[in-house]
């Protein structure tokens, strides 16, 4: 009773309890009484409240919390929110998240002085590093007066994964007292926003200082490391074994993602095995399996697969994704896909986009479709996959037909959606119609946009409309590298050589493809002038390790009547492929140095690192030819059958046909034509045509003549070489008779014509 003293008069106050008992009387005591059962009430009332409001946040019922909250806030006028109604009711917001409504609960915490307990301060600080309203974070952090742990970590990681870095550290270096996960939390904002070389001193700074390195510090910092740090890595993965954080997952994951990320299988897969089978996570074979398979090694990930099934722990979405989106044999992809159904991942929308791809790249367009029709949820990845399927295969009505079904069910498109009917598109008309819909849809601004319509326009000659688009619209090198290759493709070498000077005044630097267009140009108008300021450029700026940029100078140099300059180049490049080789074969060929062209063969054979291709021997092949080298040629050939398992293409036929029909030898030629390799085509039979001609074989002339009818239907050009065939053997009655055959079927010959006036 004491704590009541105050409602009653001062003399009594003197009084002995029992005297003070016996002079109240009941009527006295009543209102006091109710008082307190109404704030005892309330108060349990307000309890049952907040543990209603943390149950529905625990299980993930952030809506209900808040409608909750709005409930005791403004129906219950008897009970009011407390710090911890205020405090869960934040998190709920933060979990949603709901910037909204969160800054009512901010402007709520101000008012009802509830802003400095430390469980509100720091809710609101979680509020908004969910909601990326760094300012708001910094400005809250700054108006605790005694941060902890917690604030600290929440500030920190908040600037951190909102680029705030800079801010970051400095806070980092004026906190009076620094625990173990502050530096986690400041090494991995350093590792995720490409600060790596201060996360890494960060991390030294720990080992200097005797913090104890955990998981989280080990993870972050192994993740991260790339074939530049990779000695660094080493180094911190020793000190895991040593310290035995390996038997931890995370680490361990992490420890797998450095070797792959530094492309060194042998030292992922031998961590793997270096640990017990139960440290293993899912995690770990995520890692395992899509390391391998970024590297190529398809069938050790479906291995991988297996044992993670065998395991028991079970695939998750990504693990079908990496897989899916990898594989390109039906037979596999069936396989695991089937799996994904029946772990119940058929209506994963990301699992099903997945398995779309992997039935587009494996050419079953109606597999692929099934799956996109049985997906539920599907979203604009879904769409866009199927349209890019149809769009990859020049099914322009399809995909036309996939965009208006996608318009239907409530999708908006975006820029991938417009370039997938833009690269597909047949017509002009089809270019412009989609121009139209990128207009409507507010998109025309997108660079990506832009630049898809500007290759659509190119791709159909219409340069003017394309250039005028570019200028209007936004660049990134991308648009500067279409427009110029545009002219080229289009024949204005001049227009793209312009485009590519204003290129290199203005802020944007080119790179290698942007290069290889020019020199193509270069190469395409003989101007050895402008190549040789490419190159010269090339070399200035560090581009001469670029093995794409050293094939195409050979080209032009070879082009423009420079063929020591070929060579030159070829010489002094760092990394060939077969490329390089194929270059520089046909810029012999093209001078006339058959001789030259056999002996650089010869080299490529001897080097080793690099197989010829088919494109090798057509090369040769043609250097042979004009030299009329048949002891080489034949060869060349020979090896490219035996040696090398090439079956001979229309080109490689051709130009064995035309060197021995060159030198003379019709009979070989005629079986080497004959040969089970290929069906020769009429080309092929022209060129042996014209050594009959020339070497007055008119067995051979006639029967070709016969098939050539047959097949070109009285092309009057058989019958004029059948009888100059007759007229160079003396047999002038017989290519009589062929002028006259010629006549009575009514074919005519194309009369001559010349500029030349006399």
């Amino acid at each position: 009773m004491h704590s009541f003293l105050h409602l009653f008069p001062t003399t009594t106050r003197s009084l002995p309890c029992s005297t003070i008992s016996h002079a109240l009387s009941t009527q006295q005591l009543k209102p006091v009484l109710t008082t307190i059962t109404e704030a005892s009430l309330n108060q349990h009332h307000l309890i049952q409240l907040n543990s209603r409001l943390a149950s529905l946040t625990r299980s993930t019922r952030y809506q209900d919390a808040l409608c909750l909250f709005d409930e005791i806030h403004c129906l219950h006028h008897n009970v009011k929110p407390d710090h911890y109604t205020l405090s869960t009711a934040l998190k709920a917001c933060a979990s949603l998240p709901n910037l909204e409504f969160g800054t009512k609960l901010h402007a709520y915490a101000i008012k009802s002085g509830f802003k400095p307990y430390s469980h509100v301060s720091n809710t609101l600080l979680f509020l908004y590093s969910k909601t990326h309203h760094l300012a708001s974070v910094e400005r809250v952090f700054n108006e605790i007066e005694h941060p902890d742990v917690y604030s600290w970590t929440t500030m920190l990681s908040s600037c951190s994964k909102l680029g705030g870095i800079s801010y970051a550290c400095e806070v980092f270096d004026k906190m009076p007292k620094k625990e173990v996960a502050v530096w986690n939390v400041m090494v991995t904002g350093c590792m995720e926003n490409w600060y790596q070389v201060h996360g890494f001193d960060l991390f030294k700074q720990m080992h200097f200082l005797g913090l104890k390195h955990d998981n989280y510090s080990f993870a972050s910092v192994l993740s991260t490391c790339y074939i530049e740090n990779l000695g660094f890595g080493r180094q911190v993965q020793a000190l895991v074994v040593k310290t035995g954080f390996l038997f931890r997952a995370s680490v361990l994951n992490a420890a797998i993602t450095m070797y792959f990320n530094c492309e060194d299988v042998e030292n992922a897969c031998r961590v793997l095995e270096e640990v017990e089978c139960s440290v293993y996570d899912g995690i770990t074979f995520n890692v395992m399996i899509d390391g391998l398979l970024n590297v190529g090694r398809v069938e050790q990930a479906l291995l991988m697969f297996r044992e993670m099934l065998e395991a028991c722990l079970g695939p998750s979405e990504l693990t079908f994704v990496s897989l899916m989106s990898s594989c390109s044999c039906r037979r596999v992809g069936d396989q695991v896909y089937a799996q994904a159904v029946k772990l119940g991942f058929e209506q994963s929308t990301s699992v099903s986009n997945a398995a779309i791809t992997m039935y587009s790249t494996c050419g079953d367009l109606n597999a692929a479709r099934l799956v996109f029709e049985r997906l539920e949820q599907k979203d604009i990845v879904s769409w866009n996959t199927l349209l890019s399927t149809y769009a990859q295969r020049s099914s322009s009505s399809s995909a036309f037909v996939i965009y208006m079904e996608m318009r239907r069910s409530g999708i908006e498109p975006d820029e991938f959606t417009f370039g997938s009917l833009l690269s597909c598109s047949e017509f002009i008309e089809m270019g412009e119609m989609i121009h139209a819909l990128v207009f409507k849809n507010g998109l025309i601004s997108r660079v990506q946009v832009s630049n898809a319509l500007v290759s659509s326009y190119s791709k159909h000659g219409e340069m003017n409309q394309a250039y005028q688009l570019f200028q209007m619209s936004p660049k990134n090198l991308i648009s500067w590298n279409t427009i110029i290759s545009g002219f080229f493709l289009n024949g204005f070498p001049a227009q793209g050589l312009e485009q590519l000077t204003k290129l290199l005044i203005s802020n944007l630097r080119p790179n290698s493809y942007t290069f290889s267009i020019a020199i193509s140009i270069c190469a395409s108008i003989s101007s050895l002038n402008n190549g040789k300021q490419l190159h010269a450029y090339i070399l200035r700026h560090d581009f001469s390790s670029e093995t794409s940029l050293g094939n195409a100078l050979i080209t032009m140099y070879a082009k423009c009547g420079t063929l020591n300059w070929s060579l030159r180049v070829f010489n002094e490049m760092i990394a060939k492929d077969s490329i390089s080789w194929n270059a520089l074969i046909s810029a012999f060929a093209q001078h006339g140095e058959g001789k030259e062209a056999v002996n650089c063969f010869k080299a490529m054979k001897g080097v080793g690192r690099v197989k010829p291709d088919q494109a090798t021997f057509t090369a040769l092949l043609s250097a042979c030819s004009h030299a009329g080298l048949v002891d080489d040629a034949t060869w060349i050939l020979n090896s490219m059958v035996n040696e090398y398992g090439f079956d001979p293409g229309e080109d490689h036929l051709s130009c064995m046909v035309d060197l021995l029909g060159r030198a003379g030898y019709l009979d070989e030629a005629e079986r080497v034509i004959d040969s089970k390799h290929i069906e020769p085509c009429s080309n092929i039979w022209w060129t042996l045509f014209s050594a009959c001609a020339a070497h007055s074989n008119l067995r051979l002339a006639r029967i070709i003549a016969k098939f050539l009818l047959e097949t070109e239907q009285n092309n009057p050009s058989v019958y004029v070489l059948l009888s100059n065939t007759y007229a160079a053997a003396g047999q002038w009655e017989e290519a009589a008779r062929v002028r006259e055959s010629m006549k009575n079927v009514g074919v005519m010959k194309q009369p001559g014509s010349s500029w030349i006036s006399i």
